[in-house]
């Protein structure tokens, strides 16, 4: 039994899905508790060389550098248009075959491997924040074709736009929550419901789906409330819209909010469904 699709699903010939835990509101649930996320590493743009048809960016050479990002700091940044959306700490793998992104991806080989992935679909069209998305391993086949896993970092605004071909170039600006004003103890207390909720989400998807009612492990990871907060908007998969609206909130409590009222609707939604397939265990076939 699947929940009514509201809102349209991404599809693109540029990506293939991750293996993060995936919860779409308005789809039967389905979740793989195997993957991680980590918050986001701010860095200065600075040069690399590609020196390997295959390359994994290293430890080391991504900590060289590292400094804090001044939200008021304008700067260009190739923007990739995608039906997705992008969230800091996130994986995103994706396939680069058409010549204009082919050549953004020459151009990124030999400077800072960082780009920006930015929502648009037919209806609302291109959005104007979104996520940088750090390349952190690449495959060049023999076709000049290009597959790519990059990592959510900071999130920016655009400001203007420099030049659209071969592809688009914006200036941006970097995006910061603001602290939020009722203190990191309730802030602490919003992200632990957020968290019980999404476990009565995958218990109760996983028993729609024929699957072991098994209770899920630690979600949160250690993770604070802004970056969880990132991770439970990127599990929304399906409601993309929602997605991009949870993105550009610059309050996490707000956002925490947003997605306990979300994850209450897809429970209260389970529970129903739930309670007719007990009671006619036929109709879920």
């Amino acid at each position: 039994m699947a929940l009514p699709q509201l809102l349209p699903s991404p599809s693109s010939s540029y990506f293939t899905h991750h293996n993060n835990p995936r919860l779409n509101p308005h789809h039967t649930l389905s979740f793989s508790l195997n993957s991680k996320i980590s918050p986001p590493q701010l860095h200065r743009r600075r040069h690399r060389n590609s020196t390997s048809s295959l390359r994994c960016s290293s430890s080391s050479e991504r900590h060289e550098n590292i400094a804090s990002t001044n939200s008021n700091d304008i700067v260009e940044l190739p923007l990739f248009p995608l039906p997705l959306v992008l969230f800091p700490g996130a994986i995103l793998p994706l396939q680069i075959f058409e010549y204009r992104y082919r050549i953004m991806m020459h151009t990124l080989l030999q400077t800072d491997l960082r780009f920006g992935v930015i929502y648009t679909d037919a209806t609302s069209g291109t959005a104007d924040v979104g996520c940088v998305g750090e390349v952190v391993k690449h495959e060049r086949l023999v076709d000049d074709r290009f597959f790519i896993i990059c990592k959510g970092q900071e999130r920016f605004r655009v400001t203007k736009i420099v030049r659209t071909k071969p592809y688009l170039v914006a200036e941006v600006v970097w995006l910061e929550d603001r602290p939020s004003g009722n203190g990191e103890e309730d802030l602490e207390g919003l992200a632990s419901e957020v968290e019980s909720h999404m476990k009565d989400v995958i218990r109760l998807s996983n028993r729609l789906n024929g699957k072991p009612e098994k209770e899920a492990g630690d979600l949160r990871r250690n993770l604070f409330p802004t970056p969880f907060s990132f991770f439970v908007g990127s599990t929304f998969e399906g409601a993309p819209r929602e997605q991009q609206a949870l993105l550009e909130l610059e309050d996490t409590m707000v956002r925490l909010k947003r997605e306990k009222e979300t994850l209450k609707n897809t429970l209260n939604y389970l529970s129903a469904a739930s309670a007719v397939k007990d009671v006619f265990p036929s109709s879920s076939s």
